[in-house]
């Protein structure tokens, strides 16, 4: 092990995984795991499906199947998650103990190849990664077992990019952004939370354009759509947040979907969906005028949604930026990019990047603007920081957030930016 990290914002992979299979309608994760490890790793997860974590069946692997092996105990579990668990999707996930003593999964599936439902293995040990690597293994692995092609639909676009664990928002961000795209004629397969979200699975290969709304994160499946449907994939540098953010990703999408499909979303809707919506936020903007507050911010939270989020509060709102904290686990080599999106905001202050997971490390990070910063903005883990910064205000922006059960609540796209600026100025 590199480290101890202090309160990390997510968990092993196997989380991730749980969180993939458990927000799609109707799909049953089966664990093969110790005990321990599937209760933890549900932890957090609040599946879709099944509403919690106190409902996932597991194999809950003990000495005895660490030591000569778990298939047989697995192949029971299996058969009675079938009988028991009311799904239409299975996915065998694999945790610490049972990877490291290499049970042959696929053999345990063998005796229900004949199912009625589609029922895959997805190797999610802990050890190789956190939850974005179990995302990443997850979707991967379920759309090589579903998704097909038959005709393209060129009005379809396939989104993802966003793990739904450590995003306390993306129920409201996905509503958001098929809204935005439904304006102008374009159905979004999101895959989760929501009851289509395995027939949408199964229509992935159908789509004519993959949105990857995170910087870094998914690059195996670009790669997979574009090898086996031929689907090209937009990456957005972080969720679209405001009228400039927004006119620009229906404008990229539509500009994309009508180079291969002439026509497919009307220009002139397409112009006046992106007025309407820069008129609504603008009118909302007016209305603050006489109690404008202008601060200096540091920022904290996931990279796809910390970019969006400081567009916004720099070029549209005119705060001033001193420091965004990536906290996501961003590899080295597209970090650059992502600084040089920061050095894109309209003003002359430029931020200082950091990528951080560990919550001591970003709290001492944070501190080295006490006295600058008027304006701290992350998640639960920093209510406390913001009295010793000496900020004026703290919002909860990112993951994990402790203090608010939140329903579809956003701060992404045009509906979400109001309610970011109601929290800047009705703060705590």
């Amino acid at each position: 092990m590199e480290k101890c990290v202090e309160r990390p914002r997510c968990f092993c992979s196997l989380q991730g995984a749980i969180d993939v299979v458990g927000n799609i309608w109707r799909a049953i994760p089966i664990l093969h795991a110790s005990p321990g490890c599937s209760d933890q790793a549900s932890v957090g997860t609040n599946l879709y499906y099944l509403g919690g974590y106190h409902g996932l069946p597991s194999s809950n692997a003990y000495e005895k199947e660490v030591v000569f092996g778990g298939t047989k105990r697995l192949e029971e579990t299996i058969k009675g998650s079938l009988e028991v668990m009311d799904g239409d999707l299975y996915a065998v996930l694999t945790g610490c103990s049972m990877g490291i003593n290499g049970d042959d999964v696929e053999m345990a599936l063998e005796p229900f190849a004949d199912s009625e439902y589609p029922i895959v293995s997805i190797d999610t040990a802990g050890f190789r990664g956190d939850a974005y690597v179990g995302y990443q293994f997850a979707l991967l692995a379920l759309l090589k077992k579903v998704a097909k092609k038959t005709k393209t639909e060129p009005l379809t676009v396939n989104l993802y990019g966003q793990p739904c664990c450590t995003d306390n928002t993306i129920r409201g961000d996905f509503e958001e952004i098929k809204r935005l795209l439904g304006r102008i004629g374009v159905k979004v397969n999101n895959f989760f939370l929501n009851k289509k979200g395995i027939d949408q699975l199964k229509n992935a290969g159908n789509a004519a354009l993959n949105i990857n709304v995170s910087p870094w994160l998914g690059k195996n499946i670009d790669v997979y759509m574009k090898a086996n449907f031929g689907i090209e994939t937009l990456t957005f540098n972080g969720w679209p947040v405001g009228p400039e953010d927004v006119a620009f990703f229906l404008r990229t999408v539509a500009d994309k979907l009508n180079e291969k499909h002439e026509g497919a979303v009307d220009e002139k809707l397409l112009k006046k969906v992106i007025k309407e919506e820069g008129d609504y936020v603008y009118e909302y903007l007016d209305s603050l005028m006489g109690t404008f507050e202008r601060h200096r911010f540091v920022l904290i939270g996931e990279s796809a949604k910390i970019l969006g989020l400081a567009r916004f509060l720099v070029n549209i709102h005119g705060h001033i930026p001193l420091a965004l904290i990536c906290t996501d686990t961003v590899p080295v080599k597209f970090r650059q990019g992502i600084i040089d999106e920061v050095q894109k905001l309209d003003c002359s202050r430029k931020a200082d990047v950091y990528f951080e997971y560990d919550t001591y490390e970003i709290a001492r990070i944070a501190k080295t603007y006490k006295g600058k910063a008027t304006l701290l903005m992350g998640s639960s883990y920093e209510k406390k920081l913001a009295p010793e910064l000496e900020v004026f205000f703290f919002v909860i922006t990112s993951n994990p957030d402790l203090d608010h059960k939140i329903l579809n609540k956003s701060h992404i796209g045009t509906r979400g930016c109001i309610t970011l600026i109601e929290d800047l100025y009705n703060h705590y």
